[in-house]
C-alpha cells in the first residue's frame, strides 16, 4: 500500500539517474539511484510478483520469511512478458535496479515508522550455464527488506487486477495503483490534477501531464476504474462496477486448490489471478441468483477451459 500512495518508482522508460526526493505531509522520501538507474514501474512487477507468493501462504496459515523462490519463467508469463533471450536480460537489469537503488524514509509499515535506508530486495540471483557459454537467468531467488516484509505482515497488502500487467504506459499502471489506493471501491474519487501528478511522480510539465491523462481516458483501457478530467482541472475516478467484494459465502475446498494449482503450473498460468477471476465471475452469478452449486467443481471446470498466457 505504502509503495501505492508514494512514487516509489520511475515513470521513464530510459536509465533514469534522477536523485529525488518527495515530501507528503509527515513523510519523507529521498531515493537515490543504482548505476543503472531507478527501478521502473515495471521492474515493480518482481515486488508485486513476490508479495504475492508470501500473501498467498500467509493466508493459508503456513510460515513465510524474507526469502522467495520461483522459476524466472514463472515471474515472466505472471507478469505478462515474453520469454525470450532478452527477456531475461531485461530481468537481470530491473534485479540490478532494485538491489542497488536506496531509499531514506520515514514512511511507516507494519505500525512501525524510523527512519532508515535500505533496498526493496536485498538479494537476487539465480543463473545457470545455458547452451554454449550463454548465461541465461533460470530462477530467481529473492530477499525482501525488512520495511517491505512489515508491510506483509501488518497485512498493509491490497489486491490488484490481473488486467495491471497488460497495461504498456507507464503513467497508467500509476494511475491504477492510485485509483486502487484511494477510491478502491467507493462510488468515486476525487483529486486536483496538480496533486495527482504529484503522486504520480511524473516529471513532464503540467501541460504534457494533462495531454498524457486525456490520452488514457480516451483510450479507456485502465482496469476497474474509469477515469474524469473535468474543465477546472478535477480528476474524478469512478468503479466500472461497484459490486466488488467477494460473496463469503462462495469458498473453495482444498483439494480444487490443489488440482488447480498443478492445472495452473502445467497451462503456464498465474494460480492466484485464475482463483480472482473466477471468484470474480462466481460473485457476479451469485448476485443474478445462480451461485455455483459445486465451487471446487466449477472452478476445476474454469480453469481447464483457460489456455496458456501468451
Amino acid at each position: 500500500m505504502a509503495s501505492m500512495e508514494h512514487p516509489l518508482f520511475s515513470l521513464a522508460t530510459k536509465p533514469d539517474m534522477r536523485h529525488l526526493e518527495y515530501r507528503g505531509g509527515d513523510n519523507r522520501l529521498k531515493i537515490v539511484p543504482s548505476g543503472v538507474g531507478l527501478p521502473t514501474i515495471f521492474d515493480k512487477d518482481i515486488l508485486i510478483f513476490c508479495v504475492s507468493q508470501l500473501m498467498h501462504r500467509k493466508n493459508r496459515g503456513e510460515k513465510i520469511g524474507k526469502r522467495v523462490r520461483f522459476s524466472a519463467r514463472e515471474l515472466m508469463i505472471t507478469t505478462n512478458r515474453k520469454t525470450g533471450g532478452v527477456e531475461y536480460q531485461r530481468l537481470e537489469q530491473a534485479f540490478q535496479r532494485l538491489m542497488g537503488t536506496t531509499f531514506q524514509t520515514d514512511i511507516q509499515t507494519g505500525n512501525k515508522r524510523e527512519t532508515r535506508f535500505f533496498s526493496l530486495i536485498e538479494l537476487g540471483s539465480g543463473f545457470v550455464m545455458k547452451g554454449e557459454g550463454t548465461w541465461r537467468l533460470d530462477y530467481c531467488e529473492v530477499i525482501l527488506s525488512d520495511w517491505v516484509m512489515r508491510a506483509i505482515e501488518g497485512d498493509e497488502v491490497v489486491t490488484i487486477s490481473n488486467d495491471y500487467f497488460r497495461l504498456r504506459r507507464p503513467l497508467e499502471r500509476r494511475l491504477y495503483e492510485i485509483g486502487r489506493k484511494h477510491c478502491g471501491g467507493q462510488p468515486k474519487w476525487q483529486i486536483g490534477l496538480p496533486k495527482l501528478q504529484e503522486k504520480t511522480g511524473s516529471n513532464a510539465p503540467l501541460k504534457k501531464f494533462r495531454l498524457n491523462l486525456r490520452q488514457i481516458i480516451a483510450d479507456d483501457h485502465t482496469p476497474f476504474y474509469r477515469i474524469e478530467l473535468t474543465g477546472d482541472d478535477l480528476v474524478i475516478f469512478r468503479p466500472r462496477n461497484t459490486k466488488t467484494q467477494i460473496a463469503p459465502t462462495i469458498t473453495l475446498p482444498d483439494w480444487a486448490e490443489e488440482k488447480a494449482r498443478a492445472m495452473a503450473r502445467e497451462k503456464g498460468r498465474d494460480y492466484h489471478a485464475l482463483r480472482a477471476d473466477w471468484l470474480a465471475f462466481a460473485q457476479a452469478e451469485s448476485a443474478k441468483g445462480n451461485p455455483p452449486k459445486n465451487a471446487g467443481a466449477a472452478f476445476l471446470a474454469y480453469c481447464g477451459k483457460q489456455d496458456s498466457l501468451r
